[in-house]
C-alpha cells in the first residue's frame, strides 16, 4: 500500500471469519493443543473464544544457545518455510502469538516465537553476565537466535517490547530484515528524550515507569508480579474480556528467576537511571538519532489501546520504504495480536509479500 494513502480501519466483524474447521486444522498440522470440541462450535461466538484461549497452548517448546542466552521458542510451520519472527513484550509471553503462529504456519511460513530474556525458559547461560534490559541487548538477541537457527533474514513482527525490538533491528541490521509488522508504530528509545518532562496527563499514563525507578517499586513488583501484570492487562486492554485462565497462562513466564531484574532495568534505563552495557554505546549512539526504517512496513494501532502509546501521524514519516498503517476497531486494546490475531496475521502475510 501507498504511505499516503489514510490510515485503513478494520472493522472487527473480519475476526469471526476465524472458522473452526481452519483453527483445527491448524492445530493438527503444526502442534498448537485446541480441543476439538471447543473448535466445532461457534454457535455462541464470544463464549467459544473465551474457552479457546483459556485452552490453547503452544506444544512442546525447543531450547538453543544464542549469543549470552538459552532461548526457550516455539517453531511452528514447515522448516523450509518463509522465516517469522513474532517477539512478545511487557508483562506478557508468547502466547501473544497463540492464534497468530498457526494462521501463519497454514500458510506455509516457519514461525518463531521466543521468550525475551527473563521470561518463560529463556535463561542466561553465566551468571556473570548483567542482567540488562536496554532496548539495543533485546535486539541483540533476536540476531543471535536467528544466527543459531539458521535464518539469514526473517520478516520480524513485535508487539510492545517486541514492536520495539522489530524497529531496532530493522534500523540497525536492515539486512537481516526482510520487513516488520510493528503494534504502535515507531518506538525506538533515546535517553535523552525520555528525561524529559511530559504534560501531567501523559506522564500519569507512565506510573509504573517512575514506580519501578524506586526501591519499593522493584520490592513490590517482585512481591505483587501476577498482581501487577494483571493490572497492566486490564489498563492496557480495558475492553479485553479475558479469564483468568488465559492471563494464568501467561503468568508463569515471569516465574523467571530474571524477569524481575530485566523489567527493573529496562525502564529505568529508558529515563537514564541505570547504565547499559559499554558494549551497546555505539549502537545505542546511532538509535539516540532516530534513524529511518528502510524495509517495508505496516504499522497497527488498536482503537482502544489504553497503554501510551505515540500518534501515527507522528512517526508515519520515520518509515521510508513501502509503508502502510492500520487502526483496528472493535475495542483493541494494547496486546493486539492476542486481541485481533487475524489482522495481526493478515498484515504479517503482506508486509512479507512487499
Amino acid at each position: 500500500m501507498d504511505k499516503n494513502k489514510s490510515p485503513e480501519t478494520i472493522d472487527d466483524s473480519r475476526r469471526r471469519i476465524v472458522g473452526a474447521a481452519a483453527m483445527t486444522l491448524a492445530a493438527i498440522e503444526f502442534g498448537l493443543n485446541t480441543p476439538a470440541k471447543a473448535a466445532a462450535s461457534w454457535t455462541n461466538q464470544a463464549t467459544a473464544s473465551a474457552i479457546q484461549a483459556a485452552q490453547r497452548s503452544f506444544g512442546s517448546l525447543r531450547q538453543v544457545n544464542a549469543g549470552a542466552l538459552s532461548v526457550g521458542y516455539a517453531e511452528l510451520g514447515p522448516a523450509d518455510g518463509a522465516p517469522v519472527v513474532l517477539l512478545h513484550g511487557w508483562p506478557y509471553d508468547i502466547h501473544t502469538y497463540v492464534d497468530v503462529a498457526p494462521l501463519l504456519a497454514s500458510k506455509g511460513h516457519r514461525v518463531i516465537v521466543p521468550y525475551l530474556r527473563g521470561y518463560g525458559t529463556t535463561r542466561f547461560l553465566s551468571d556473570e553476565t548483567m542482567r540488562n534490559g536496554q532496548q539495543s541487548a533485546l535486539a541483540g538477541d533476536a540476531i543471535a537466535l536467528m544466527d543459531a537457527l539458521g535464518i539469514e533474514r526473517s520478516t520480524i513482527a513485535g508487539c510492545d517490547w517486541g514492536a520495539r525490538t522489530a524497529n531496532v533491528v530493522a534500523a540497525l541490521w536492515p539486512e537481516r530484515c526482510k520487513a516488520i509488522v510493528s503494534v504502535s508504530g515507531y518506538l525506538i528509545g533515546n535517553q535523552q528524550v525520555g528525561t524529559q518532562p511530559l504534560p501531567p496527563k501523559a506522564e500519569l499514563q507512565w506510573w509504573y515507569q517512575y514506580y519501578f525507578a524506586t526501591d519499593r517499586g522493584r520490592a513490590g513488583y517482585e512481591k505483587y508480579t501476577r498482581g501487577f501484570a494483571k493490572l497492566i492487562w486490564q489498563l492496557a486492554s480495558p475492553q479485553w474480556n479475558f479469564d483468568d485462565a488465559t492471563f494464568e497462562r501467561s503468568a508463569v513466564a515471569f516465574d523467571n528467576p530474571d524477569h524481575v531484574s530485566i523489567v527493573i532495568h529496562n525502564y529505568r534505563w529508558r529515563l537514564g537511571l541505570a547504565e547499559g552495557e559499554p558494549k551497546y554505546d555505539n549502537l545505542e549512539k546511532r538509535l539516540a538519532q532516530s534513524p529511518l526504517i528502510t524495509v517495508p512496513a505496516i504499522t497497527l494501532e488498536g482503537d482502544a489501546n489504553g497503554a501510551p502509546h505515540p500518534d501515527a501521524s507522528s512517526y508515519a514519516k520515520k518509515f521510508s520504504g513501502r509503508y502502510s498503517h492500520r487502526l483496528i476497531s472493535g475495542g483493541i486494546g494494547h496486546n493486539l495480536p492476542q486481541e485481533a490475531p487475524r489482522e495481526f496475521a493478515d498484515a504479517v502475510i503482506e508486509v512479507d509479500r512487499y
